[in-house]
């Protein structure tokens, strides 16, 4: 599965540049770009991280249904 749409996709939504969410988390915008890239993933805290800072669930970002049960 291609998460990088998704990642791109919310950020965009949100209004943030690679560089903007790269200074909010603490990293290197390369890293938000290998994310957007599907180069690479981001570890669970940063995930979360993510879902927060774009004001989404960790289903929307990942681009899943969330589970039929919730």
């Amino acid at each position: 599965m291609q998460f990088g749409k998704f990642f791109r996709k919310a950020r965009k939504q949100s209004g943030f540049s690679q560089k903007q969410v790269a200074e909010k988390l603490g990293i290197h915008q390369s890293n938000v770009s290998d994310w957007e890239n599907d180069v690479s993933r981001p570890d669970y805290e940063k995930l979360i991280a993510l879902a927060e800072l774009y004001e989404v669930s960790l289903y929307e970002i990942l681009g899943v249904d969330p589970p039929s049960f919730l």
